[in-house]
Parts: structure tokens; sequence; C-alpha cells
């Protein structure tokens, strides 16, 4: 993946393992605040409920557990909202330990940690809840963003663009630059990720004419949705 790193001064440096842990027990907190949301409609995943936003992470845990030779624990189709979050818990931990192996959570485990993120912002969204002001998976998540943004516009044949938050710079992509989106971390987070319209991402702080950069932030598994889902 192209992409590179300016400075991210205050940014939490936390290891890939503190940041999935604190994605869990986020989870728990809010579910627990919010008894009865399991059967909500999760605007980012129009696809999902809550409950079915929950089974979709123990699931990925369970997976990346038994590739490394652990034993696997399905989610058991009819288990509740309650339930699936139970044994996620009882299994993060270790996954915990296989992220801290893997090269402090490089790569593989960097992907983990952001797609887990993404869908606490979700479930943040889905229950009126504002995202957090720090958290530990912040910086590891907002990377894997900008790098897979980075190899789409080289797919599409886009120089580098620069990207600047608060406290953040990146350039994704290849220099020299000729492009700058900025805007607060959680508008550029959500923009990267598939959760914000062409004309949500087009109205942000650009320098330079958006229109050319917009088909770029499709790419993997993220597609900008036609309407504006969340503000």
């Amino acid at each position: 993946m192209t992409s590179s790193r300016i400075r991210v001064p205050g940014w939490n440096t936390a290891t890939a393992a503190e940041g999935y842990r604190q994605v869990r027990e986020n989870f728990a907190i809010l579910l627990a605040d919010h008894a009865g949301a399991a059967g909500r409609a999760v605007p980012a995943c129009p696809q999902w409920t809550v409950r079915e936003l929950v089974a979709h992470l123990a699931e990925i845990c369970d997976r990346v557990i038994t590739r490394f030779g652990g034993e696997a624990c399905p989610v058991p189709e009819p288990a509740s909202a309650a339930e699936v979050l139970k044994l996620w818990l009882e299994r993060g931990p270790e996954a915990d330990t296989l992220l801290a192996a893997d090269g402090d959570g490089k790569g593989r485990g960097d992907i983990m940690v952001m797609d887990a993120f993404t869908h606490e912002l979700d479930l943040r969204y889905a229950l009126g809840v504002p995202p957090p002001g720090a958290h530990p998976a912040w910086l590891r998540a907002f990377e894997v963003l900008v790098r897979g943004l980075g190899d789409s516009l080289g797919r599409h044949g886009l120089p580098g663009m620069r990207i600047e938050t608060e406290g953040a710079t990146w350039i994704a992509g290849t220099e020299p630059v000729a492009a700058v989106l900025s805007g607060a971390p959680v508008d550029l987070y959500r923009s990267l990720a598939g959760r914000r319209s062409p004309a949500q991402i087009a109205a942000m702080d650009w320098l330079g004419d958006p229109e050319p950069w917009l088909r770029a932030f499709t790419w993997g598994p993220f597609a900008p949705p036609e309407e504006e889902i969340e503000r």
C-alpha cells in the first residue's frame, strides 16, 4: 500500500491488542446502556441489525483464532445479541494475544482493528451516541484507511493526496500531491470508510477540485452511499 505518515503528535500510539480490547469494552458498555437495541437497524450496514453487527465481529474474531490453530467456536444461529456479545468478550483475549504476537499487530492485525473500530462507530451512530474523543484504535485504523485510499489512487491513475486533520498529516498515494483534503478526524475517517456520500465528501475542505478524486473513495469493501446516511 502506498502512503506515508508526516506527523501524528499527540495521537494515541497504542498497540493493536489495546485498540481491539477497547472496542470490545465499548461495545459492552454501549449495549448495556441501550437494552433492547438488538433489533435496531444499523444505517451504515443497512443489511444488518445491531445483533448482526455484533455477530459479524464475533465471527471475525473466531476466524482469526482458528486461522492460527485455535479451537473453532462459531456463533450459534439462534443466539441473542447478549449471548453473541458474551461469546466475543470471552474469545477476545485470545485474539489480543495473537495480535500482540504478530509484530504488534502490523498488517493483518491492524486491518482487524480497523474493521472492529469502524463498526464501533457504526454502532454509535445507530444508537445516537457521539464518537469517542480519544480511542487507542484511532491511529492504527486511520492508517489502514489512508493506505487503502493510496492504493485506490494508484489504480485510478491519480497522483497523491495530502490528508490533514487535528494533529496529523498523511500522504495517500505518491508524491508530489495534487490535492489536499482537510477535516475533523471523524469526518475524514467516515469518508475513507465508505460511510459518507460523494456529496458529503465533496463538501469537505478541499484544496483543489474534489470531483476527480471521488471515484478513489470506492475501494476494497468500501463504497460511499448514494444518499447521506449520517451527518
